[in-house]
């Protein structure tokens, strides 16, 4: 069906971590695990599996080791990490002693609003970038992959709107590190899709080819999809989303989940843009891990089918 001349996306499976984290109920290790061969079956090929936060502020990352020594180590899968400080990256570096495979990549985050940047991690911009800088110049010089995310980058749940300034100037100063790539979320889902074409295209501008640029949408006012085919248009190839679209984050008030990977690949692959992702596959881990959760999940596509 397709060819080397048609265009692909990568997506980025955050269901194990972002669309985990604010689940009420304890998720087993193995049924985390279970989750994550589900989608590995599927096509995904990165996965953000854990992240390294203190249990007590995100419970249901308590058992992130645990959860990373059971990974099926293979070699076309990359892991992913989210760390929020250097503590957290000396524990995915951790996960690599004795032998075992662990975490392949470390996903930084810096805010772009100084109050939701300390309450989710105690940082204002400004300490946000300090950190930042020093987190991914100590990963990569202990032979760990990076790449940054810029949090609540399209609003903030106490501030209102971000100033497309205050995130082109925080990107260009996370830019001089070379991370992997550079991803905006729209944390609280506020996002409409001419903002998304304009900040993205903003940032294509002043990046050029130097740093791949990643999209990470929250669908808490529906327009998560339309923003991903709109940051699509803004030249984005990376994606993130996560299964069923579950999700949100434990610091944002009313924030809901993530775009879900089963209605971002039809849209994709009906558009002609190859995902790797074997949709009826999706669909039914969808189903299997909505029996274990003991609820329907959002995705429409996968409700619809």
């Amino acid at each position: 069906m397709y060819t080397e001349n048609l265009q692909s996306i990568e997506i980025v499976e955050v269901g194990p971590r972002d669309g985990l984290q604010n689940e009420p109920e304890t998720i087993k290790t193995s049924a985390k695990l279970a989750l994550i061969e589900g989608m590995l079956d599927y096509g995904a090929r990165r996965l953000e599996v854990a992240s390294f936060v203190h249990p007590k502020l995100v419970p249901q990352m308590a058992d992130a080791e645990a959860v990373i020594a059971g990974l099926p180590d293979r070699p076309d899968t990359t892991y992913i990490g989210l760390v929020l400080n250097k503590r957290g990256v000396m524990r995915a570096l951790a996960t690599r002693e004795n032998g075992q495979r662990g975490i392949d990549q470390v996903g930084c985050v810096l805010v772009a609003s100084d109050t939701f940047g300390q309450k989710n991690q105690g940082q204002t911009i400004s300490e946000g970038i300090r950190e930042n800088r020093d987190m991914i110049r100590f990963a990569k010089a202990e032979g760990m992959r990076a790449q940054i995310t810029i949090s609540a980058a399209f609003g903030c749940p106490f501030e209102g709107k971000v100033k497309p300034e205050t995130v082109l100037k925080i990107a260009e100063e996370m830019a001089a590190e070379d991370p992997e790539e550079i991803a905006l979320a729209d944390t609280i889902g506020v996002g409409t899709p001419a903002q998304i074409a304009d900040l993205f295209g903003k940032l294509g501008e002043l990046l050029g080819d130097k740093v791949p640029l990643r999209a990470h949408f929250h669908n808490t006012r529906g327009t998560g999809i339309a923003n991903a085919w709109a940051a699509y248009g803004a030249g984005v190839r990376i994606f993130d989303a996560s299964l069923g679209g579950l999700g949100g984050c434990p610091f944002a008030p009313k924030a809901t989940g993530n775009i879900a990977t089963e209605d971002l690949v039809y849209m994709m692959e009906n558009s002609g843009i190859y995902t790797g992702i074997d949709l009826q596959m999706a669909i039914e881990t969808n189903r299997n891990f909505a029996k274990a959760l003991g609820r329907e999940l959002p995705s429409l596509v996968a409700r619809a089918a």
